[in-house]
């Protein structure tokens, strides 16, 4: 065991930053804590360190996973000698023996595509003797089409699956949100009613926390990361209220407006004043805060962007260029004292971790089962359900409302609006409309009758918020508020 691993946490801590790893880098350590500097060395290049967290994450699993497979199935084979005949039996068994996981086309392929390219990488520092993966053509491009240059080259991986999902896609209409939420976050029964026995102490906290992504489609990793300087919370002008997402807590740096509805704000709200507050109160009262290790302090709420370490001089840093793992180290000092920037705190006052609500989300899911409700959910799936119902609410008034305006207001809608499709593709932060129009293709499976009844018109529309209170896409200007 290499002698920082047997260390404190602080030794660990002086390691990676000895050896320039930022927080959050995956690493791997083998089934006898070994870790290997060569193969870690992967994830130190610049490509790796920008790439989204949850991405790397991929990565570092399915390529453990390969490697344990080395050392426990294979007679403890090194990494650095595998070959084709042990991918060929890790698909055996990752795909189709019986005792095997027996993992999804769709996620087989995103198995071998990340190891390719470890060992593609790896060949070309003479770390690996060759790609233990078959390779075979790549199929030709459609004319016209611009192919970013790839690890490989003209070859691919030929143990790729055959049997992907497809652009099928699952969403929850409104009705079943509602009832997937009020019993597995909100503890009622399957009559619709509260259930006595439920002890949800953050039922209200986590159904906060649904509503916010079901209704403006962020993402998991990007919503947990947002600060109190940038979700709003107050009444404002009515219809929805927008806020900036970052391009440094955005998926591929995807930065955005992203409008938040009257009703979900109004949550929000009660959130910050209530259940937030307390658990701030209660951290505080104990001292956490003043105990954290290397934190970054804003100490004028009017210059958000000013940030503080201490042991160390001032020095001006955006708030929005702050990382999510950085983010987790802001404090706000306030009148009351200091406070964790982020939004989303725990019991503990600190900020909940990506993991913390994935395991909501398991546990909202388990109650479901238990009161019989055929109903389960996850964070990617509310981001679909957002992105179906609002592209049927754009689509289905969009000719009646440029029907009602004249040239001047007609104009002024269609620059903010557009297309219903790439409203939704904006939203999403997608970069291309090739990628969003799969929900199009989700309500073109549909017959309208059953569309006007899964998508009813309850829900806000962001087209009920005045004009003048909608950006346009244009990031905001230096100096105004997040």
């Amino acid at each position: 065991m290499p002698a920082w691993l047997g260390g404190a946490p602080d030794g660990i801590r002086a390691f990676l930053d000895e050896k320039g790893v930022p927080d959050g880098l995956p690493f791997l350590l083998s089934p006898r804590f070994e870790y290997d500097t060569e193969l870690n060395s992967y994830f130190h290049r610049p490509v790796l360190i920008d790439a989204p967290w949850n991405s790397n994450a991929n990565r570092a699993r399915a390529l453990a996973g390969f490697l344990t497979f080395l050392e426990r199935s294979r007679g403890g084979r090194s990494w650095r000698d595998a070959g084709e005949e042990d991918h060929l039996a890790y698909h055996q068994w990752r795909r189709r023996d019986e005792a095997g996981p027996r993992v999804a086309g769709a996620t087989w392929s995103q198995e071998v595509s990340h190891v390719n390219q470890f060992y593609a990488w790896a060949v070309t520092r003479k770390l690996a003797g060759a790609v233990p993966i078959p390779q075979r053509a790549r199929r030709p491009a459609p004319p016209g089409t611009v192919c970013a240059p790839l690890y490989g080259g003209e070859l691919v991986p030929a143990t790729y699956a055959h049997d992907e999902g497809g652009e099928r896609i699952e969403w929850l209409p409104p009705a079943s949100y509602r009832r997937w939420r009020d019993t597995g976050l909100r503890g009622y029964g399957a009559d619709g009613l509260p259930s006595r026995g439920f002890r949800g102490r953050w039922a209200a906290r986590n159904s906060s926390f649904t509503d916010l992504m079901v209704r403006t489609g962020m993402r998991l990793s990007e919503q947990a990361s947002l600060t109190t300087l940038e979700v709003p919370v107050s009444a404002g002008q009515g219809g929805y209220q927008k806020f900036w997402l970052s391009g440094s807590i955005a998926k591929n740096a995807s930065a955005r407006w992203v409008y938040v509805p009257g009703s979900v704000t109004r949550e929000l709200a009660a959130y910050a004043e209530l259940d937030r507050a307390e658990v701030v109160a209660d951290a505080r009262d104990a001292g956490r805060y003043r105990k954290m290790r290397r934190p970054l302090v804003i100490d004028d709420p009017e210059r958000p962007d000013l940030v503080w370490a201490p042991g160390r001089s001032k020095y001006r840093v955006n708030v929005k260029m702050l990382g999510p793992a950085e983010r987790r180290r802001l404090l706000a000092e306030t009148e009351e004292g200091l406070e964790p920037a982020m939004f989303w705190l725990g019991e503990d006052g600190w900020p909940l971790a990506v993991s913390t609500w994935k395991s909501m989300f398991a546990a909202a899911n388990g109650r479901c089962a238990q009161q019989g409700l055929g109903l389960s959910c996850h964070a990617h799936l509310l981001r679909h359900s957002f992105a179906v119902v609002t592209l049927e609410q754009l689509q289905r008034g969009h000719i009646a409302a440029l029907a009602e305006m004249n040239p001047g207001q007609r104009g002024h809608y269609t620059r903010i609006f557009g297309d219903p499709l790439d409203w939704v593709r904006r939203r999403l932060g997608h970069r291309s409309v090739l990628t969003t129009v799969i929900y199009l293709h989700a309500l073109q499976e549909l017959e309208m009758e059953t569309r006007m009844a899964l998508v009813p018109d309850r829900w806000e529309d962001p087209r009920d918020t005045p004009l003048e209170l909608v950006a346009d896409d244009s990031p905001p200007t230096a100096g105004s508020s997040l």
